[in-house]
């Protein structure tokens, strides 16, 4: 094996670059994190970066043109990207029966709220406020939640003219999950704000739009969104490795939702065959709900929604653990991270580093 090199080093040039990477600009944002009562916010300094937004209709074909592929794609010899090999396990989990939505405690009275509350919600924020919260559930744990904050800490996907991801809503893991020198080393990747309390290695997110706002421009988001959480898993799941994994897998969901419909997909990376030898991203949808439509098609969409949030957590922290206890016998070079020259989350080698913590106290949550 290659002879080992000073971690510490290694992380103080690491934060040394990021510090310089995230002084072109400096604004302030309000970051929320949501639970199923209530929702606090903070203050935090985000960056300025490209100012290309999902509205501009050249959005998607610059993530085209950087292998960040939407739904239904077709390369120009007319190969179809194949669906994620862990397909039919997706599936099979996204239908498994939730006590919560079972029609003696999801009653039509319930539905009809629900329904009331769509109609009435004519603003993006009046969906994410009342809308969502519905069909989301109890949140077992608020710091697992957040939103409406741009994910300005992650390095780019692309080129760097395009603004960062900016979810309505992304699930991720509490940061003291992962061993903090890990955190430091994979920042770019899997801490998208420099708010650090926020969740990180978000691979379960949503964009809502009112009944004015644009399902093309959602669509997008969501691409874009899906593309940075794939990206945080891999750099997670390869940490320690000698090079990248690519095991064809979706750990990664996007949600939409516009006008009482809920359209489900999910991300994952493969590795391209073409001269540039960077990682593509593919976005194949799973399902659509009309969830005004009746209870059943409610029931239905609500518990794929939550059973992909529960199953995204489970591979996340899974993929956590996995890392924290793997990392006292890493000795091996780990390969670079970056997807496009512009990343910082590149990791060399990893000697013996303390654990400071394992994946949460929290349990997985019982399925409601």
């Amino acid at each position: 094996y290659p002879a080992p090199i000073n971690l510490l080093d290694h992380v103080m040039s690491s934060i040394q670059s990021s510090s310089q990477g995230r002084g072109r600009g400096r604004g302030r944002k309000r970051a929320s994190t949501f639970s199923s009562k209530t929702q606090t916010t903070a203050t935090t300094p985000t960056t300025t970066t490209g100012n290309t937004r999902p509205h501009n209709r050249n959005f998607q074909q610059h993530l085209i043109d950087h292998s960040v592929y939407p739904h239904a794609y077709k390369y120009p010899d007319g190969r179809v990207p194949a669906n994620p090999t862990n397909w039919e396990e997706i599936n099979q989990r996204l239908t498994q029966p939730r006590s919560s939505l079972s029609p003696s405690k999801f009653s039509e009275e319930v539905f009809k709220e629900f329904v009331q509350a769509d109609a009435h919600a004519s603003k993006e924020n009046k969906v994410t406020d009342s809308v969502i919260p519905i069909i989301e559930g109890k949140i077992m744990d608020g710091r697992c939640i957040a939103g409406e904050i741009p994910l300005t800490n992650l390095d780019h996907l692309t080129d760097g003219t395009l603004s960062p991801g900016n979810p309505d809503r992304f699930h991720g893991a509490r940061p003291e999950q992962l061993n903090r020198q890990i955190r430091n080393e994979l920042i770019g990747h899997i801490v998208p704000s420099t708010q650090e309390d926020l969740p990180m290695a978000p691979n379960f997110f949503l964009a809502a739009k009112g009944p004015d706002g644009s399902l093309a421009v959602a669509g997008r988001q969501a691409s874009y969104d899906g593309a940075l959480g794939a990206r945080g898993i891999q750099s997670l799941q390869s940490y320690g490795q000698s090079e990248l994994i690519y095991d064809n897998n979706a750990y990664t969901f996007t949600s939409i939702y516009h006008g009482g419909t809920l359209k489900m997909y999910t991300s994952h990376p493969s590795q391209s065959t073409g001269p540039e030898n960077r990682p593509e991203y593919h976005m194949t949808q799973l399902n659509t709900w009309g969830m005004t439509g009746n209870p059943e098609t409610f029931r239905q969409g609500a518990t794929a929604y939550r059973n992909a949030r529960d199953w995204a957590k489970e591979k996340r922290d899974g993929f956590i653990k996995a890392v924290n206890e793997r990392i006292p016998d890493t000795y091996i070079e780990s390969p670079s991270f970056g997807s496009s020259g512009h990343g910082r989350a590149s990791v060399s080698t990893a000697g013996p580093v303390l654990v400071e913590s394992d994946t949460s106290a929290d349990e997985l949550a019982l399925k409601e």
